[in-house]
């Protein structure tokens, strides 16, 4: 099933050191076609192989694949509408400033939110707890005013996290449990879950030594590092492996509406099926449209529910996907494309933050170009 055009490429980058190990997967219509892995899953403390079934941290791709499809079906369900205010179900955000952002700009990130805040900072949250966490969000000043501007946040996700869990039957429930009742479970999903079990470890990528790169972000942005009581421990010094990458989520118990989810390719690929109508097992294939929509037409990124899209420009989908294609990356590494008419789905995972000093590299350029030999070979098995 490998394929020797991507894997020279692939090998080629690993070699340049932009990243340890790549596992990578392209189906079509259903079927997997090419996958292979490459490399080393972990480098340090010590030396293991990339296997096709090696789990990684998704990052990012958890606000897809969780919270993403569940929010289309809450919103198939008619629980949830995309134009309900969030004040209807956090009356902290009923201001002046926020009493208008709604479940839509969440998902489409037009909320006005910053990119990030870290809420393990002392200076900023002292517990993890959920109404603390959703009063803190709710007193930060929006960068402008909803619907004006396309800005990725992380505070979005996290928000729409609590609201799965609000409306959720049988509140208070833990998002994981959600997630296990509503996708693992019904997908027969082994592999994947939040918070990997210790005896997998060496099943899994290893990520960052330490979180150098947001200690440091965090001195730039001017929030506190040091404290000299604070019972939570905000940056980990040793080697971060088989626990999430992500400091908020770490802080948040390993569980968010943004970060946490692990996964292998064949798994994700489970999962990205679901975004499809004709592959669908939990949604109606009706609403498998709300991912393939552009719902910020004129604004400077065109977002799907939960999705960038294709035609946004620099999209690291690459001219070769069409202008409806919709995908999402993931800060440690990986990345998930679909086009939506010919059923493709592209897959590459990586842990770019493994094995390596600051500053990461930006692999933007590696992701189009493996979608560009992937689209590419699939057109001349089709053509064959």
């Amino acid at each position: 099933m490998k394929n020797d055009s991507i894997n020279e490429y692939l090998q080629s980058r690993i070699d340049a050191k932009d990243f340890p190990s790549a596992v990578y997967l392209v189906a079509e219509k259903g079927e997997i076609i090419f996958q292979d892995a490459l490399g080393f899953a972990v480098v340090e403390p010590e030396r293991i192989k990339a296997r096709i079934d090696t789990i990684y941290d998704l990052a990012s791709l958890t606000k897809p694949l969780v919270t993403g499809l569940l929010c289309a079906k809450l919103i198939e369900n008619g629980e949830i509408n995309l134009n309900d205010k969030i004040s209807q179900y956090f009356s902290e955000f009923d201001t002046d400033e926020k009493r208008e952002i709604t479940i839509e700009n969440l998902l489409t990130h037009t909320s006005g939110f910053e990119a990030w805040m870290p809420f393990y900072s002392g200076a900023v949250l002292p517990s993890s707890n959920e109404e603390i966490l959703i009063k803190v969000i709710a007193q930060k000043e929006l960068l402008n005013s909803p619907n004006a501007k396309v800005v990725y946040s992380d505070l979005n996700f996290i928000l729409l996290g609590f609201l799965i869990q609000r409306i959720n039957a049988d509140y208070p429930i833990y998002f994981n449990t959600i997630t296990h009742k509503d996708i693992f479970t019904p997908l027969g999903l082994q592999q994947t879950r939040f918070n990997p079990r210790k005896d997998l470890k060496k099943e899994i990528a290893a990520s960052e030594m330490g979180n150098e790169f947001e200690k440091q972000t965090c001195i730039e942005l001017g929030y506190q590092t040091e404290y000299e009581y604070f019972p939570f421990t905000p940056f980990r010094d040793y080697q971060i492996w088989g626990e999430v990458h992500d400091g908020n989520c770490y802080f948040m118990n390993g569980v968010s509406g943004h970060a946490g989810l692990f996964s292998t390719a064949e798994e994700t690929f489970k999962i990205a099926q679901q975004f499809l109508p004709n592959y669908t097992k939990i949604l109606k294939p009706e609403t498998c449209e709300l991912f393939r929509t552009n719902f910020t037409k004129g604004l400077n990124e065109a977002r799907s529910v939960a999705f960038q899209l294709a035609e946004t420009p620099e999209s690291t989908a690459s001219n070769a996907l069409s202008k409806d294609s919709f995908g999402h990356l993931g800060f440690t590494g990986t990345m998930l494309w679909i086009e939506p008419e010919t059923e493709r789905v592209f897959i590459l995972l990586t842990n770019r933050t493994h094995a390596r000093e600051l500053p990461f590299v930006n692999i933007n350029s590696v992701r189009r170009r493996f979608n560009e030999l992937a689209t590419e070979e699939l057109n001349k098995r089709s053509v064959n």
